[in-house]
Formats: C-alpha cells, structure tokens, sequence
C-alpha cells in the first residue's frame, strides 16, 4: 500500500493507473493494480484474470470498457459474495456499488462499452485485431483511455 504525503489515496490511485495504462496498456490490469498498490483488498490473481477483458473483452470492443470491468472486480474484491455463500443471497450491496460506479462512468464518459468510448474519444471504431487499425487508435485516442483508467481506480479507491 502506498501512502504519500500530500495526496489523497484516490489521486495515488489516479496517478499509478493511468502511468500504467500508458506504459504497459490492458486497462483492466492497470485499474486493479493501482488499487492494489494503495488500498489492498485486490490479489495478484485477479489482476491477472482481468486480462482478457482488455478492449472490451477479446479487444473486440463490444463488451464493457475494461477499465469500467476493472472497477467492477475492486469493488467485488471487497463487496462481492464469497464462493461458500452462493447459497446466502444476492449480497445486492454489491451490485448497488457497481451501479453507481457503472452509471457514473456513463455520465462521465459518454458510454460503458469500448466501442462506444472509441467513437466519442475519437469519432470512430477499430478493429484492434488489425495493426494498423490499432496504431491509428493509439494515436487518435491520446491519453483519454488512461485518463479513464486513472478516473475509475480513483473513484473505486474512494468507494472502498
């Protein structure tokens, strides 16, 4: 866990996730990791499950953002319901949690899905399986997918 003076948990959060983001990409990673590294509460293990979610799952885009399904694994780190008590209800806290984070990130950003986020940061959609598309991506989107990603572990942090 991280404890620098003078910022907050959740800037800490910010500042880690959207490094990583840039350096290193597969959104959903660098959200829980950042987490990780000022909070807790997520293990190795689920940082690297998180993989395949990356891009919308698959980088085909059409699932939830990756740095949104990064959020959604924090919060269930913590607020989630245990494999031994699939049996002791909804735990609808949890899904609560994951509500207002997912409404807040559609406020926030314009959509959930990665193809959406693509079209608003960029004005159009890739295919990230073809090269080309994907540099072009990289290029056009700037920093606005790592500012996503530092935004959502900031806002996971302070609801944690």
């Amino acid at each position: 866990m991280s404890d620098e003076p003078g910022q907050s948990l959740g800037e800490q959060a910010y500042e880690k996730a959207m490094k990583y983001e840039l350096d290193y990409g597969a959104c959903p990673q660098c959200v829980l990791a950042a987490v990780q590294e000022t909070v807790g509460i997520v293990e190795d293990q689920t940082v690297k499950a998180s993989h395949g979610l990356s891009g919308g799952g698959g980088l085909v885009g059409e699932g939830v953002c990756g740095a949104l399904s990064g959020g959604l694994l924090a919060l269930s780190a913590k607020y989630g319901r245990d494999r031994d008590k699939l049996d002791k209800g909804r735990y609808m806290n949890n899904f609560q949690k994951a509500r207002e984070l997912t409404e807040r990130f559609r406020r926030e950003f314009g959509g959930v899905t990665c193809k959406e986020l693509q079209q608003k940061f960029t004005g159009q959609t890739y295919d990230m399986w073809n090269a080309g598309e994907y540099k072009a991506f990289d290029d056009a989107r700037g920093k606005q997918c790592a500012h996503a990603t530092g935004t959502v572990a900031r806002w996971v942090t302070e609801m944690l």
